[in-house]
């Protein structure tokens, strides 16, 4: 049974966050720990949590948005309860308990985000800082979820020859056990020229223990310019990137074509780092 995170808005609940996790216990049971963040915390929501304990100044929610926030706990409650799915509703994080949330990620296997809900809160078109951080410093993999998705019949497994993708694609493995026999393809995407895959041998040799159904590819194509629109063809697949480091997450984010494909809400997307 794996421990999934659910993360959401206070006021907006993603229901294509709540449908990925219910698909996945329709597999394999899970146990669902819903977090119901308040609206006015989500640009400084993990730079609360690396404060680390002391005293934090939080501005305090409205009455409305504190009456939104228990209706959602209470449509997550009677959704896990109708699905049969094991549940969890961390109520701190309504009172403010936020430097926890850090640390909740550390003893989970999994956290679920519905990234368009988000953007609606903060008026705008693509991945913000919220999201940025929670990759950054999240201790567990995080997957992005669109509001409407298929899912996933196929997996993509970016890699770039770096250690963070290898470990994404074994992290995936991990984490769902359910998906691996589905058609796989790992695609080599990097902002280079060079026609060789980097430890070819090395990446199928390990890739094909896990995926029995595994192709590997090279684009031809600068990813950062055209990979959202290649894979926005893949309309039933999850896209497994390790490509968020912790110490260049800024610098990356703005090169990676992965912010492309969260801007766009195309497919989940699966992303990890060391």
């Amino acid at each position: 049974m794996r421990k999934i995170l659910l993360v959401f808005d206070g006021i907006n609940f993603s229901e294509g966050a709540f449908e990925f996790a219910r698909r996945l216990n329709e597999k394999n049971q899970i146990l669902a720990a819903g977090i119901f963040v308040p609206q006015v915390d989500l640009a400084n929501l993990w730079s609360y949590a690396a404060a680390g304990s002391g005293a934090i100044t939080i501005p305090m929610i409205e009455d409305d948005e504190a009456l939104e926030i228990e209706k959602n706990m209470e449509r997550f409650k009677g959704l896990c309860e109708k699905n049969k799915i094991e549940y969890r509703i961390h109520k701190d994080f309504y009172d403010f308990a936020l430097p926890e949330l850090k640390k909740e990620s550390r003893f989970a296997d999994l956290i679920i985000i519905g990234s368009e809900k988000f953007y609606t809160n903060t008026g705008v078109n693509g991945p913000n800082d919220y999201i940025k951080n929670a990759l950054h410093d999240a201790e567990c993999p995080v997957l992005i979820v669109p509001e409407k998705f298929n899912f996933p019949e196929s997996n993509i497994l970016s890699y770039d020859g770096s250690e963070s993708s290898v470990f994404a694609i074994k992290q995936f493995v991990y984490l769902f056990p359910e998906l691996v026999k589905n058609p796989t393809l790992l695609v080599y995407a990097k902002n280079e020229s060079d026609d060789e895959i980097p430890n070819v041998e090395y990446i199928e040799e390990l890739a094909a223990r896990h995926f029995p159904d595994l192709s590997i590819m090279k684009l031809h194509f600068d990813p950062k310019e055209y990979f959202a629109t290649w894979i926005g063809e893949k309309k039933n697949g999850i896209l497994i990137s390790g490509s968020f480091g912790r110490s260049s997450l800024s610098r990356t984010f703005k090169k990676s074509f992965i912010k492309e494909v969260i801007k766009n809400h195309k497919l989940p997307i699966f992303i990890t780092h060391r």
